[in-house]
């Protein structure tokens, strides 16, 4: 079973580890760096679009993020049971996602078929793969932002 969700804004609590705001756990490791399990989200503009998920233990680690819906506002994945259990809630409304942005001269483009899901309450995540999706890897993003 999964549960469709959209993407919500991020809070304006989540912005600056130098504020002793809350640390984001991984669940389970990001893929190639099962090492880093604890980050935090560092604003990188006023708009609240583009964020560093930045780790703890490694502050050159750092993935561009950014919440889906202002690039692709129909953009509503199903989530999988296992992510929820993974995270250990049953809201979907307390979740927010968070896609990997990647910057280039040439284009940006946002991973949209592994977004990273976090519980909003817990505050732990995980990347997810959206099997049979139909979401791109590589979408292009607005240059706009």
């Amino acid at each position: 079973m999964t549960t469709r969700t959209m993407s919500r804004p991020i809070e304006a609590t989540m912005t600056d580890p130098s504020l002793g705001l809350p640390t984001i756990s991984m669940a389970t490791p990001m893929p190639g760096f099962p090492s880093h399990r604890e980050f935090v989200l560092v604003r990188l503009n006023d708009d609240g679009l583009l964020y560093a998920l930045t780790s703890i233990d490694n502050p050159e680690l750092r993935f561009l993020v950014a919440p889906p819906e202002p690039f692709f506002p129909e953009y509503a994945p199903e989530i999988d049971e296992a992510v929820f259990a993974a995270l250990n809630t049953k809201d979907p409304d307390r979740l927010l996602l968070l896609a990997v942005i990647t910057a280039s001269e040439e284009e940006t483009t946002a991973n949209l078929l592994a977004p990273i899901v976090v519980d909003r309450d817990s505050m732990r995540a995980m990347q997810t793969v959206l099997t049979g999706s139909g979401y791109p890897v590589r979408a292009i993003m607005n240059r706009a932002f």
